[in-house]
């Protein structure tokens, strides 16, 4: 997996966790660097964790499914990402204050972090390199959940949507390339 790729997928996997980050900005009557860096280390942790634990579990399964591993591959991304597109235009309003309690930050990054179990199975598959590959994700989703308190603090939820379009969008264009990769459709191209 190139690094481009890698980082494609860390920001399209890091939109959740950006989109919430945003809401906590919004709720700071005044920017809280502490609060920001406590939001960033839960949502980056957990995106770090959930796909070493996807990882595991894809390689325990592995030899059953390396014939159709690309089309796996493909259809958890694509969904991953449809899923954050159709939650991004839905009118449901997101509830959010500022509070970075224990039970808050756990459910919050759990809930963000979900697709990042799929996309850690699909890289059992690809024979990633696990270690560098979550610390690369876990540090992306720190930095963006930062800044994204801050956007939220400074313009409110003006890109919320965008942004998880965006990262929905980002996976399935990831899903589409293993498969087009495997199929040996993209053999021209130089990434």
């Amino acid at each position: 997996m190139s690094l481009l790729t890698l980082f494609l997928t860390a920001v399209g996997l890091s939109m959740d966790a950006f989109a919430v980050s945003v809401c906590k900005g919004l709720a700071m009557k005044k920017l809280s660097w502490k609060k920001a860096a406590v939001i960033g280390l839960w949502f980056g942790g957990f995106q770090a964790l959930m796909p070493a634990l996807g990882y595991i579990l894809g390689k325990r399964f592995e030899r059953y499914v390396t014939a159709i591993d690309h089309w796996i591959a493909f259809v958890l991304l694509a969904l991953i990402g449809a899923n954050m597109i159709k939650e991004a235009l839905s009118a449901e309003e997101d509830k959010t204050d500022d509070s970075i309690d224990i039970k808050t930050m756990f459910l919050l990054a759990v809930a963000t972090s979900i697709d990042a179990l799929a996309v850690g199975i699909t890289y059992a598959f690809l024979q990633v390199r696990i270690v560098p590959a979550v610390s690369f994700i876990g540090i992306i989703t720190l930095v963006l959940s930062v800044i994204g308190v801050k956007i939220g603090n400074v313009f409110g939820l003006k890109y919320k949507t965008r942004a998880e379009i965006l990262g929905g969008l980002i996976l399935i264009l990831m899903g589409l390339k293993i498969l087009l990769e495997h199929l040996g459709l993209l053999d021209w191209l130089p990434f």
